[in-house]
């Protein structure tokens, strides 16, 4: 199984990034995947199942789960769900950082869960209705969500292994935003190690070490994700989507597209539209009605 490091970006308007979950109409899959950022996600009707380190976590609405820095997860929502995301950049909690710049929250249910949920419910309401001033109310409200954070869920004591980790995640997550970066271009291993001042041999092993995976299935992955995105919302020819977003051919790029969804790239596209269609049509009908 691939992981992949995701880039996170605040909202334009606050200092963090608040959203409902794309997962929301079910038949969702988000595959093993870190960040830097703590995330958290607090469930609130439907239901979605967490792999956090291997470990899976059901979570039922009212309940929350806590992503670490670094951590590695995966996502499951079969079901429609209403679910709150809410992204922190680490250097949110930088003063209350361990003497290894490192800070550690636990996944244990707490008391607590029902104050965190609320605020985060009111958090998302207000943002999403923007009264005059919704900047400094959700503001207010986010850091009582990081005093709740740091005082009821932070762990004082992270065993060993949790610790390097992180650290190795931590070092490989500047090699992967710099390939998402620069995905378009050719980027042999041997590149991109001279970059960050590492032999090919030595990067080769921090990929297989702490993502599970090859430099080059890495690569692909990354450009097929950006592929995707084109195939699903154009019409632009799987020649062209392939030469565009770094594949070697057309062939290249239909092998690892069916690889991961089953199915070459055309057939997805036209399963898709007959999708849309399908939906188009039942509305339409609906509203005749």
């Amino acid at each position: 199984m691939n992981y992949s490091h995701e880039l996170i970006l605040p909202n334009d308007d606050i200092p963090f990034k608040l959203f409902l979950f794309e997962g929301k109409d079910g038949n969702y899959i988000r595959d093993k995947h870190w960040h830097r950022s703590v995330e958290v996600f607090a469930l609130f009707s439907g239901e979605i199942l967490f792999y956090l380190n291997e470990k899976e976590i059901c979570l039922t609405p009212g309940e929350f789960v806590l992503v670490n820095s670094n951590e590695i997860h995966s996502i499951h929502a079969q079901k429609p769900n209403l679910t709150v995301v809410l992204q922190i950049p680490l250097s949110s909690f930088e003063r209350y950082y361990t003497d290894e710049k490192f800070i550690y929250f636990s996944h244990s249910s707490r008391l607590q869960d029902e104050e965190v949920m609320s605020l985060i419910q009111e958090m998302y309401q207000t943002y999403t209705k923007q009264p005059v001033g919704y900047e400094l109310k959700v503001q207010g409200q986010f850091y009582q969500l990081l005093y709740l954070l740091v005082t009821k869920y932070r762990k004082l004591k992270v065993d060993a292994d949790i610790m390097r980790q992180n650290k190795g995640l931590s070092r490989l997550s500047a090699i992967t935003t710099y390939m998402k970066d620069n995905y378009q271009s050719e980027l042999s291993l041997s590149s991109v190690a001279k970059t960050f001042g590492y032999s090919p041999a030595y990067l080769s092993r921090m990929f297989r070490k702490y993502a599970k995976t090859n430099y080059k299935s890495y690569l692909d992955q990354i450009r097929l994700e950006y592929a995707y995105i084109e195939l699903l919302n154009t019409q632009t020819p799987l020649g062209e989507i392939a030469m565009r977003h770094g594949f070697a051919s057309s062939k290249a790029f239909a092998r690892s597209f069916q690889k991961k969804y089953g199915m070459l790239p055309s057939e997805y596209r036209r399963k898709e539209s007959e999708t849309i269609s399908l939906k188009k049509s039942k509305n339409s009908h609906e509203w005749d009605n």
